[in-house]
């Protein structure tokens, strides 16, 4: 009798229940590993679809909504069909208007070409129907690490990128800069905001992820959204007693920070953003933490050790002030950490990784940035708010606008970001990273090579942007990675000559 009534009630209210399962299921599942995609003879070739499958976007790939991780080494080259099987109407709204699902790619961080074929998220856009052909040349000096791509529609990207549209990039060769990863296994952690804003289980998935009553900036509004792991919520990741591994965790949340946190234990950091922090500093190439505040679109990669036998520890992220008018960004459990095997089956992963090792010495870039910082910035964005939407320097983006500003290549230069609203943004420019060293005109403890940084509410940023590259010529952008706030006028073109 209780079989016949729950079948009668999953009939009724079907999706509530299942919703309700997989909610009640999610805190028992092992961390999800996605599919990776490898380089054969230099080339990483795959096709993508874009689709729409129970009313949200994803990628489609091999048969399955489960967006692959992308693994190339410096000189590879990514060959990617995309298509775009979205409805020719979508049911979805955007940022001002209905979405129109046109679709395209940006390969986040990647310090490659801005011109088409290749990393061009002006002129590549796909309608339902249509498909992309991408020719992505990494180039052979290019730093390890972990990258990302994610569509980059104007006016459409945060609904997509909301709805998951993302995955991992991993540039190989980061044990040349700390030769202990090479041995460890690795964890590639993708974080995503997920909506529970007209979800049937809202208050349980609140719970399940022990999201406290009250906030840390006093934000009246109720809390939208829940993290994901790697499309999982709250999973468990297996590590032994003081087992190290080497994570590897994009925030790719639409706009949402992550303050980390791994209870009881510390973050050895090796990089950020893509960038070894030993590609600049070669005498410091790790640096321990036990908190990070990692904006929408930063990447955290660090080595983490197992918590003593018999405690509880879990991966979770602190709550984040965003401002007087930002959204609630509250404390929430990632994933839990479990107690199981020797780790000693990390044999395989490290073996998968083993092709990578190539035997070339590191390459460091040292330059003295002290003189550019006594300087005045050669450039200042000022990030501006109102009912009608979002300004840089005064101006809200549109396609046919002319550029914003130019740079010659070859160059570094001072720029300062400020930020004149009651939120808090995270900047980020398209192609090339920068040394983060003040904020509000006081040097940072840590300063950091970026390609994102979050800028104070009512406060600056400086920072030292690296525009020596000379393949990235063309027409690029920066904006706010707050993505609803881009997709509403927060961003500029800049032109690389």
């Amino acid at each position: 009798m209780a079989r016949i009534l729950l079948l009668i009630g999953v009939q009724i209210i079907g999706v509530q229940i299942i919703l309700a399962h997989l909610c009640s299921a999610a805190q028992t599942i092992s961390l999800p590993e996605p599919p990776q995609v490898r380089a054969t003879n230099h080339v990483v070739s795959l096709t993508l679809h874009a689709v729409n499958e129970n009313g949200r976007d994803a990628f489609a790939f091999d048969g399955a909504t489960v967006a692959p991780v992308i693994r190339a080494s410096p000189g590879d080259v990514l060959k990617i069909t995309y298509i775009n099987d979205l409805p020719v109407k979508s049911r979805e709204t955007c940022a001002v208007n209905r979405c129109m699902d046109m679709t395209n790619l940006h390969f986040h961080g990647l310090t490659v070409s801005p011109n088409a074929p290749q990393d061009d998220v002006l002129t590549m856009i796909a309608k339902p129907g249509e498909a992309l052909h991408y020719v992505v040349e990494i180039p052979r000096d290019h730093p390890p690490g972990l990258f990302w791509y994610h569509t980059h529609p104007h006016g459409e990207s945060h609904r997509q990128v909301l709805d998951g549209m993302s995955g991992a990039i991993v540039i190989e060769g980061l044990e040349r800069y700390v030769p202990e990863v090479e041995s460890l296994r690795e964890r590639v952690i993708v974080v995503r905001g997920r909506s529970i804003d007209h979800d049937l289980n809202a208050a349980e998935l609140r719970g399940d992820v022990e999201i406290p009553s009250k906030g840390c900036g006093g934000e009246a509004e109720a809390v939208e959204e829940i993290f994901t792991v790697n499309g999982a919520v709250r999973p468990r990741i297996e590590i032994a007693p003081k087992e190290r591994q080497f994570w590897r965790v994009v925030n790719a949340s639409a706009d949402r920070y992550l303050d980390l946190q791994l209870d009881g234990e510390t973050f050895e950091v090796v990089a950020l953003d893509g960038m070894p922090l030993a590609y600049h500093e070669p005498k410091s190439p790790t640096r321990t933490t036990n908190h990070l505040l990692v904006a929408p679109a930063g990447r955290l990669e660090a080595i983490v050790t197992g918590p003593p036998p018999g405690t509880h520890s879990a991966l979770r992220t602190l709550c984040v002030n965003t401002g007087p008018v930002g959204d609630p960004n509250p404390e929430m459990v990632l994933a839990d950490l479990v107690q199981a095997g020797s780790g000693q089956s990390n044999t395989n992963a490290v073996r998968e990784r083993a092709h990578a090792v190539d035997g070339r010495p590191p390459i460091h870039k040292q330059i003295d940035v002290e003189p550019l910082k006594k300087v005045a910035p050669s450039f200042t964005a000022i990030f501006t708010e109102d009912k009608n939407g979002f300004y840089i320097n005064g101006r809200k983006f549109a396609m046919d606008e002319s550029p914003m500003t130019s740079v010659r290549v070859g160059t570094y230069r001072h720029w300062r970001i400020v930020n004149r609203t009651g939120e808090l943004h995270p900047f980020h420019i398209h192609q090339v990273h920068f040394l983060a060293y003040a904020e509000n005109g006081v040097p940072l403890p840590h300063p950091a090579w970026l390609d994102t940084v979050n800028v104070p509410f009512g406060g600056t940023v400086d920072v030292i942007v690296d525009f020596t590259n000379p393949i990235i010529k063309g027409m690029a952008v920066f904006h706010c990675h707050l993505l609803n706030h881009e997709d509403k006028g927060m961003m500029a073109k800049i032109l690389f000559k």
